[in-house]
């Protein structure tokens, strides 16, 4: 069955596309994937304005024979994509991303994606994990996945930075993880990734901006807290969101259960978010995504 399951994924493709609407898009797409013995499995589209916004759709579908179509199926729909001012993007199931993972002190983020992944619920392979503590070495390479120690602090950021960009080269990673990792990147790194790093931190902000936030939320006295997962961009924890959650609190939570909750909410959010941007499920429109979930 798992044989099976494997060979059907070889032939699952999805096709994300972005233009001006107007009418008959969606049946040429559908013509375009008949006309290549295609199936479609699941389709999701979204419109700023039905008379003159843009158009969004991510299409999922089956083709017997996919690897050795898909070459010519790219340069046929390079004539379509042409007639309808498209930005578009084909990925496969069996094309497998890259992923590298980025912690400090703090391992429940990691954890959790280690634990989906060995789930079979994150579509990657995880080649390496990247941390400035040694803590995690154990619970990483108990699963045969490499690690690297990379002492890092705002005096050496950019020798750090160097050795980080080519571990990410030597690894050819897809998609970069911050799973609570506590140093800030540069633009100069930031700018080597675009839209493959994802960041996850907590949703006080702009509020209970840097250290001690859920101790100042105590103080202050709040009612709701959350997380936020985004793509990272130059503006600190700015970057287009992803996925949020939220849950309430009250006077009865000490600060040692207002962090266990929010450390909850951060695993969840983080995990959806790499979940969906591993399917293709995500557009980004200026600083904002469209989440066909």
């Amino acid at each position: 069955m798992i044989n099976n399951t494997v060979k059907q994924n070889k032939n699952i493709g999805r096709l994300l596309i972005k233009c001006p609407d107007k009418p008959g898009i969606i049946s040429t797409l559908s013509n375009f994937l008949f006309e290549h013995d295609s199936n479609i499995i699941e389709s999701s589209q979204y419109s700023t304005d039905p008379q003159g916004g843009t158009f969004f759709i991510r299409i999922e579908f089956h083709c017997k024979g996919l690897a050795e179509k898909s070459d010519q199926m790219e340069k046929d729909f390079q004539v379509v994509a042409q007639e309808h001012s498209m930005d578009y993007q084909f990925a496969y199931s069996n094309e497998r991303k890259r992923t590298a993972i980025f912690v400090s002190r703090e391992p429940y983020c990691l954890m959790e994606l280690l634990w989906e992944w060995q789930n079979g619920d994150l579509e990657t392979d995880i080649v390496v994990v990247i941390s400035n503590h040694e803590g995690a070495r154990a619970i990483v390479e108990d699963l045969g996945i490499p690690f690297h120690y990379i002492p890092a602090n705002k005096d050496i950021r950019q020798q750090v930075e160097e050795e980080q960009i080519r571990l990410m080269k030597e690894y050819d990673v897809d998609l970069l993880i911050l799973a609570r990792y506590m140093q800030i990147l540069t633009p100069e790194f930031v700018a080597h990734f675009p839209r493959q790093i994802i960041n996850i931190h907590h949703s006080f902000l702009p509020a209970f901006i840097g250290a001690r936030p859920y101790e100042r939320a105590f103080e202050r006295g709040v009612k709701i807290i959350g997380a936020t997962s985004h793509y990272v961009t130059n503006d600190l924890d700015e970057g287009p969101i992803i996925e949020q959650d939220i849950e309430r609190v009250d006077h009865r939570d000490s600060i040692v259960k207002l962090k266990k909750i929010g450390r909850q909410i951060e695993r969840r959010v983080l995990a959806k978010a790499v979940k969906w941007h591993l399917e293709d499920r995500i557009l980004v429109e200026d600083n904002k995504t469209i989440v066909f979930r």
